[in-house]
């Protein structure tokens, strides 16, 4: 495999990690319950790519209060 191919694999697998990152804080911080939370992320983790797909279309959505923006200028509504 070349040096280019190589680097490209490297950036797909670096996005991915960082886009189920961001789906695993997204389902902890929203409103369902602790086991809903946990099956999702296990999901996840489990199965990063199809665990992503899967969240993105049916995953948890809303935020608990308290745990979004909290400037002033988020705020506005």
């Amino acid at each position: 495999m070349t040096d280019l191919a190589s680097y490209f694999w490297i950036a797909v697998a670096v996005l991915i990690i960082l886009v189920d990152l961001w789906a695993i804080i997204s389902v902890f911080r929203s409103d369902k319950s602790p086991g809903v939370k946990v099956m999702w992320f296990l999901g996840i983790v489990i199965f990063p790519v199809l665990g992503l797909i899967v969240w993105g279309i049916a995953g948890p959505r809303g935020i608990k209060r308290g745990t979004g923006p909290t400037s002033p200028e988020h705020s506005k509504g």
